[in-house]
């Protein structure tokens, strides 16, 4: 997967990149002259990896961005405004920096940090949305609800970053899709926010069998689709929390554990009829959507009971 990477020591190149790629600003550089550098990284259509690194002082101000930006300060400082409030981060912290639908304004220095902007159509699909008389889907506090939540945070973004700079080269939907909805779900967790968190009565009545037919089908015509349990749901005219619970009741497994085993069968078969001397064990686990090739070794071999690179050699 590309990894976009821009470095400038020019301020006027560094706002009209940050305006053309995220939102619009003005910076205006304290002591001289400065530098920037961004990494940027796209998982699919709703989520952004980018570490901003700044070599300056700088002070910036602009609109609402629209998305959900989490950080990570590795290092420096930065004080953001909104809402009237200064909200103050150092080296160590994670926070929601921003507001997705607010005008803003920030101080910082000699700043590097990790930030992954989230789209709320993506959180929203994932958390399956606040209750149906309720408000939108918003977060009600920018920081973690505590410092164990903050470290999974942390841990989850970097196993997703490590997870993206192994992948194989060319697209792979399926991956992105899944390492997307990780890192909306962890942030669901790590911070305060007002989706429901369990099955109303309508949802225990829509968890009978039939649901988990419909899901069942659903799921295993899709298997090369990158779907979420969002999708699956949709398909059977339920809520997500509905075939939840039906999957739980009635096969004592999850919609995501099952169509997991359906691309591992898949990647079985294509690991039996490839070619070892052009395919590789990465690249078919990347087309399946496995991620992490420990993890895609351990539930192979625990399924299949040998490796995969044995069925990729042997057939």
């Amino acid at each position: 997967m590309d990894t976009e990477v821009y470095e400038t020591h020019d301020l006027d190149a560094a706002e009209h990149l940050i305006s053309e790629l995220f939102t619009p600003v003005r910076l205006h550089v304290s002591g001289g002259n400065g530098s920037m550098r961004l990494a940027r990284t796209r998982l699919g259509e709703y989520v952004s990896l980018n570490r901003f690194t700044f070599g300056m002082g700088y002070t910036t101000q602009g609109p609402a961005l629209g998305v959900i930006p989490i950080a990570r300060i590795r290092a420096g400082t930065v004080t953001n405004r909104y809402d009237g409030r200064a909200h103050d981060s150092g080296p160590g912290d994670v926070m929601i920096s921003l507001p997705p639908d607010r005008d803003w304004q920030g101080l910082a220095a000699d700043l590097d940090v990790d930030s992954v902007y989230l789209d709320p159509v993506l959180l929203a699909q994932v958390a399956d949305g606040p209750p149906r008389s309720g408000p939108v889907l918003r977060f009600t506090g920018n920081r973690p609800v505590s410092a164990t939540a903050a470290r999974w945070w942390s841990d989850t973004y970097d196993y997703v970053l490590a997870a993206v700079e192994t992948l194989p080269a060319g697209p792979a939907p399926l991956v992105t899709g899944t390492l997307s909805r990780l890192l909306a779900a962890t942030a669901l967790t790590v911070f305060p926010n007002n989706a429901r968190t369990g099955p109303s009565i309508g949802d225990r009545h829509d968890a009978h069998p039939a649901t988990v037919r419909r899901a069942v089908a659903f799921i295993d015509d899709h298997t090369r689709t990158d779907i979420s349990v969002a999708d699956v749901a949709a398909a059977c005219h339920v809520t997500i929390r509905a075939v939840q619970l039906a999957f739980r009741r009635h096969l004592d497994t999850t919609p995501m554990a099952y169509l997991r085993r359906a691309r591992l069968a898949g990647a079985h078969h294509d690991l039996r009829t490839a070619d070892p001397r052009t395919a590789t064990v990465a690249a078919i686990a990347a087309r399946w959507g496995f991620a992490d090739h420990s993890r895609f070794t351990a539930g192979y071999r625990a399924a299949y009971g040998i490796t995969p690179s044995h069925t990729l050699r042997h057939g």
